[in-house]
């Protein structure tokens, strides 16, 4: 399902619409920078939200609509718009990281008052038409697009990829960012370990390393920077995880659809980025959720599944907060810790499958 809606490999793709797609990830990334990278990815869960919504609707009136082929408008809602190149988060979300990354180092000017963190990590800020940050976001959204569709043929077992490739093109892209615009890779931390968000809790600002100063662009700022300051704790983690998962599985479970949780998850993000408090980032917990459910329904039924749901959901949470502590915490941009999750969570059930120890490889 995934490969015919999110991933049409080059290999047997028409050059016609090989250069449609990359014209369109140009503008798709420059639309991401426009209206700053969350902002973007909201978008995508709203198309998505729609896709998946249509996808239901066509199974349930079945062929009543004989003009519109089976799957038909849904593939083209979701995976052609939603995941493809014009809010694709390879695309549209990766454009807007990568136009704050250089706005971080261009800018800092326009970093708005109370940002606490490096202007580089604002990924709520819209750059509206400065024609500069557009055309870093149009190069990304581009890039985007060719590692998504290289590495979609590349990570391939027969027809089936490995991992979810659009998220490793988003984690792919923030790292690339970083190297582009002169950002530490991993960064330096100020605790015990990359783990640590001891300092965070104490507010310790940043120190000078090696003898010398602390850089104009981080004086004043937290040595250690948490991706959410209200979603780090390991327990809090685990439990939003357990009651996403769970979420995410029953709508599999009632609807048929894997991607649905993850554009209400998505959508909700609006909340977050208007300012309302507290707000959990989970698409990462409910589309690995559904997965669990996918995968253990099989052969155990839907009450287990229910629950393997959560499981899934949990564990995708905790990856998220694992790789956040190590990649964004440290350094002054975003690398986005739900992509890294899902990334490693399917990457697992992706071999898992491809061994037969799970019955089916989710959406891959």
């Amino acid at each position: 399902m995934y490969d015919t809606l999110l991933q049409v490999p080059v290999v047997g793709m028409e050059w016609e619409q090989f250069l449609l797609l990359l014209i369109t990830a140009l503008a798709g990334g420059a639309f991401g920078a426009a209206l700053g990278a969350l902002p973007a990815f909201i978008f995508t869960g709203f198309v998505v939200f729609l896709g998946e919504g249509l996808a239901i609707l066509e199974r349930s009136v079945g062929g009543a609509v004989p003009a519109v082929g089976p799957g038909e408008l849904a593939t083209g809602v979701t995976g052609v718009i939603g995941f493809g190149a014009v809010t694709g988060p390879h695309i549209a979300f990766a454009g807007g990281v990568a136009a704050s990354a250089y706005a971080g180092k261009k800018y800092p000017e326009m970093e708005p008052e109370g940002w606490d963190y490096h202007f580089g990590k604002n990924i709520l800020y819209a750059f509206g038409t400065k024609p500069d940050i557009l055309a870093v976001g149009a190069v990304f959204g581009l890039v985007g697009a060719l590692i998504n569709q290289f590495s979609a043929a590349l990570l391939a077992v027969g027809n089936t990829p490995v991992t979810d490739t659009i998220a490793l093109t988003v984690v792919a892209s923030a790292f690339l960012a970083r190297i582009v615009f002169g950002y530490p890779i991993v960064g330096r931390s100020s605790g015990g370990s990359l783990l640590d968000m001891s300092p965070f809790e104490r507010e310790e600002p940043r120190v000078a390393t090696d003898g010398g100063e602390v850089p104009e662009e981080h004086a004043g700022r937290l040595a250690t920077e948490p991706w959410l300051p209200h979603q780090y704790k390991w327990s809090g983690v685990t439990a939003i995880g357990l009651v996403g998962g769970i979420l995410g599985g029953y709508i599999w479970i009632q609807t048929g659809s894997i991607f649905m949780g993850y554009a209400i998850s998505a959508m909700s993000l609006l909340f977050l980025n208007l300012g309302v408090e507290k707000i959990p980032v989970t698409h990462h917990i409910t589309l690995v959720g559904a997965v669990g459910a996918v995968v253990v329904a099989p052969v155990a039924g839907s009450v287990v599944a229910l629950l393997a749901a959560g499981v899934f959901g949990a564990v995708s949470g905790l990856l998220g907060e694992v790789t956040q502590r190590i990649f964004y915490a440290h350094s002054g941009t975003h690398v986005d810790p739900p992509a890294m999750a899902i990334a490693l969570a399917m990457l697992a059930v992706g071999v898992l499958a491809i061994l037969g120890v799970l019955p089916n490889a989710g959406y891959l």
